[in-house]
């Protein structure tokens, strides 16, 4: 689904799930061509720097989606305030800055107000990337295989406001490694990252969903039983942010997957064994299978482009950062799976691939 409830391999419940309804914008022009080659610098080092929450935005970066992507100051105000942010004063004080990056910096440093390691946090994360940070409003989500479960605004601020620094180092960190991409890739990256809303909430007496996506937003549990470490996070962010893009590309994976998810969940069922060698991830379901072969938890072919897209960042960004790898990579498993590489380096990551050549 586009909405996300993981759970690793020791049991642990992880969080995505999708709206019935989810609309996505479609891919404009400008963002399919948003992400152009810099000029080349210390990308590694970029990129082993933003693994830090306090790391300094790195010295190259990639060009910023078109303005027709930026979010408007009118939407920021309701991210940031929700069902407040008609009357609140703080809001009418910033309508006052006639532009809309000043207004939107203004509601920013009114809605952190009190907090000033989150204040720094939110408004580095909208100077770097143009993406806002601000609470869900409250609702009860159908969940799919997880049940029902409810969902109440909390902004990451006080004793939680390491998930916003995690957030905004996983974007140093993304846009780091699509510099590098877009250095050496020969044609363009369709994969947009920046100009989102990360909007935070609590689940009532429970720990999933960890995050969900929809409608060019990430939507984030402060109590999630993923989001526990800066690592964690940012592969959560990019499982998350590839669902809005597969979205973008016309629903890019149940076209250009499902042949391939289809057969191998014909010969294997859920039975972990079978499916062992295709999973892109080791991420499993408590009492049930691979997270990215989950039935009853949307069309599944839609989690397994998510693991896949993530595969392929975690394993070009160890090539990057000149990592050994202790075993063969997920395209030098069976022949699906290196059709299934191939189609997601070249729909989303201009044909580049970075991991080291399989022995055949």
């Amino acid at each position: 689904m586009h909405r996300v409830a993981l759970t690793v391999a020791v049991g642990v419940v992880l969080g995505c799930s999708t709206p019935e309804a989810a609309s996505v914008p479609a891919l404009r022009p400008s963002t399919t061509a948003a992400i152009t080659a810099a000029p080349a610098a210390s990308v590694t080092g970029a990129i082993r720097s933003s693994t830090s929450a306090s790391a300094a935005p790195p010295s190259t970066a990639t060009v910023l989606a078109a303005p027709t992507d930026r979010l408007a100051a009118s939407a920021a105000e309701e991210v940031l305030f929700v069902g407040a942010a008609a009357k609140d004063p703080a809001v009418v004080a910033c309508r006052n800055e006639r532009e809309d990056e000043a207004r939107i910096r203004c509601l920013i440093a009114a809605r952190y107000a009190g907090d000033a390691a989150a204040s720094r946090d939110a408004l580095a994360l909208y100077a770097r990337v143009g993406s806002v940070a601000g609470v869900l409003p409250e609702e009860e989500m159908d969940g799919g295989f997880r049940g029902r479960i409810h969902l109440v605004p909390e902004a990451p601020m006080g004793a939680e406001r390491r998930h916003l620094a995690w957030i905004t180092a996983a974007n140093d960190d993304f846009d780091a490694f699509f510099t590098e991409l877009a250095r050496v890739a020969k044609a363009p990256l369709r994969y947009r990252f920046r100009d989102l809303t990360y909007r935070f909430f609590r689940s009532v007496k429970r720990t999933t969903p960890s995050a969900y996506a929809v409608g060019w937003s990430v939507a984030y549990n402060v109590a999630g039983s993923l989001n526990t470490s800066a690592e964690a996070v940012r592969e959560t962010l990019f499982h998350e942010i590839f669902h809005l893009d597969d979205a973008a590309h016309d629903d890019w994976s149940a076209r250009a997957l499902r042949p391939t998810f289809d057969a191998i969940v014909l010969r294997c069922g859920t039975r972990v064994a079978c499916l062992s060698p295709y999973a892109p991830s080791d991420t499993m379901v408590r009492g049930g299978t691979y997270y990215a072969f989950q039935p009853n938890n949307g069309d599944a072919v839609h989690e397994y482009a998510a693991e896949l897209g993530l595969r392929y960042y975690r394993d070009n960004r160890a090539a990057i950062r000149g990592e050994a790898f202790k075993k063969p990579g997920f395209k030098c498993g069976p022949p699906e799976n290196q059709r299934a590489w191939e189609a997601i380096a070249g729909e989303f990551f201009g044909g580049v691939d970075r991991t080291p050549i399989c022995a055949r």
